[in-house]
């Protein structure tokens, strides 16, 4: 941060940047509550993150803030570096929204979100909506009232407010285009997967291995495939999740199954990737739009293609599979490389989103999204959730769902008021095969490289290509730009049906 502020362009650097030491200071907050915080501390931890929520939307929203960017668009100098220009671009952006919500309903939202995320980890411990409905419903209400306050399109809908938040652009009847497509040619290639007299073994993902073991494993692929432990750390909470405070100060956290490997690793290799995009931007930017991920949709491009691309990559458990014995304990030496791999890849379906598998992963998407698009629209009311939700997952999974914990209190999401949110996970996983497929051609030979613990070329591909832009180019600018075409689901289905067709013996 400059100390003393030599252009406009200077004078709005600097204010945002103060704007991020006090915004990422919340952060810290939230990642405490998630981790360590007693729960006597909630009632105080709700109005410390409410109080810093309306601090920086004072500062975001400021005249300050308005006439720094006014006077930098009028810098005639500073406006021919094509960089400014896009600096200016998102920081407008920024500005426009923050102005259209009042801090009365910034601070309400923190509060009461903070105050959500525990009454939903209750009710989640004892498989009981009813105790958080009246939560998620206040939640409801505030967004709302925070959709109304951004406006959108004409002939759009509220949801299409808050989805913009997190994937520019987005639209719900964007959504269900790609959605509407995708999810029959989903369900035929799971039918014709369940159908099959052959399948890889399962026997690995039910092999008893101590937590502190398991802990071990995730802390050295976290680090073998680019996780900078000097810049981060990992930790425990109940709904695994990357945040910090900037690219030097990256926290993520997994959840632990005794019986069950790849839960953790899965969980681990999936908030790597989100943690390596993080470590990724470019620390002299750091609190400007360039020194920021362009959506989420594009993060959970990087998260998704590090746990499915590489994670359940042959591969990756060539390499892997020597190492369990020294990591996890000498009885791992019982499993083949076949059944390794074979069980990373398992095809069956289930009730919990974190744990499915790629063929079926994205259709737990699709219920969250028509459920949110409703319920926001007005057209279903929170107490009827857990029955739409049971309903979708018998017609799109076959599943009867047993009880809420497994049903629709199994994600944090909707307790952090994050509505809008959901699809940038399928979203995420297009982007991550399209990319993916533009590395493999641009590096002959990469994913051989995997077999050898060779990680760093994807990885440094990713920096050039993603990371290191921050948010110079829209989510679409940039899959264009570095892929050459615009996203399709052509690459998602391709890698799907290449891999799990040949290993159900198809």
């Amino acid at each position: 941060m400059s100390a003393i502020a030599t252009s406009p362009l200077d004078a709005l650097v600097s204010h945002m940047q103060e704007s991020a030491l006090l915004a990422t200071t919340n952060n810290l907050l939230d990642w405490d509550q998630e981790t360590t915080m007693p729960s006597g501390g909630l009632e105080w931890r709700a109005r410390q993150q409410a109080l810093v929520a309306r601090m920086v939307h004072e500062r975001n929203s400021s005249r300050e803030r308005g006439d720094l960017i006014a006077a930098v668009e009028s810098d005639g100098a500073a406006m021919a570096d094509p960089e400014t220009v896009a600096l200016v671009r998102e920081a407008r952006r920024d500005y426009g929204k923050a102005t259209k919500l009042p801090a009365s309903l910034v601070e309400e939202m923190a509060r009461v979100s903070s105050m959500a995320k525990h009454e939903w980890a209750e009710a989640r411990a004892a498989s009981d909506f009813k105790r958080f409905a009246p939560w998620l419903a206040k939640l409801v209400a505030l967004l709302r009232k925070q959709a109304d306050c951004y406006g959108y399109a004409a002939g759009g809908e509220p949801w299409d407010a808050l989805a913009d938040l997190y994937e520019p652009g987005c639209t719900a009847a964007y959504v269900a285009g790609v959605f509407d497509p995708l999810r029959p040619r989903l369900q035929k290639l799971v039918a014709e997967l369940a159908a099959s007299k052959r399948g890889p073994s399962n026997a690995f993902n039910d092999f008893f291995v101590p937590i502190e073991r398991q802990e071990a494993l995730s802390r050295f692929v976290a680090e073998r495939i680019g996780f900078d432990f000097n810049r981060g750390r990992l930790d425990r909470s109940t709904h695994p999740f990357c945040g910090g405070t900037h690219c030097n100060d990256v926290r993520m956290t997994t959840r632990y199954n005794e019986r069950c490997v790849n839960d953790a690793l899965g969980s681990t290799m999936h908030e790597s990737g989100h943690a390596i995009y993080e470590q990724g931007l470019p620390f002299a930017r750091i609190g400007t739009p360039l020194g920021e991920s362009v959506s989420l949709g594009i993060h959970e491009s990087q998260s998704r293609m590090w746990e499915n691309q590489v994670g359940r990559s042959r591969a990756f458990w060539a390499w892997l599979a020597p190492q369990l014995s020294a990591v996890i304990g000498a009885d791992a030496s019982r499993f083949s490389l076949d059944e390794l791999y074979g069980a990373a890849n398992i095809v069956e379906p289930g009730f919990i989103r974190v744990e499915a598998d790629e063929a079926t992963y994205n259709l737990h998407v699709m219920v969250r999204f028509q459920i949110e698009r409703a319920v926001i629209k007005g057209d279903l009311e929170v107490e009827g959730i857990p029955s739409v939700w049971n309903r979708l997952y018998k017609d799109l999974l076959g599943l009867d769902v047993p009880d809420d914990r497994r049903g629709c209190l199994q994600d944090i999401h909707w307790s952090m008021g994050a509505m809008g949110y959901f699809p940038t996970y399928t979203l995420g996983n297009l982007y991550a095969s399209q990319l993916f497929e533009a590395a493999c051609a641009e590096m002959p030979g990469l994913v051989d490289g995997f077999a050898r613990g060779e990680f760093t070329q994807l990885r440094a591909w990713l920096n050039r290509n993603i990371h290191a832009h921050g948010r110079r180019y829209s989510p679409s600018e940039l899959v264009q730009r570095v892929t050459g075409k615009p996203l399709s689901a052509e690459p998602l289905m391709r890698h799907l049906e290449g891999k799990l067709r040949p290993l159900y013996g198809l």
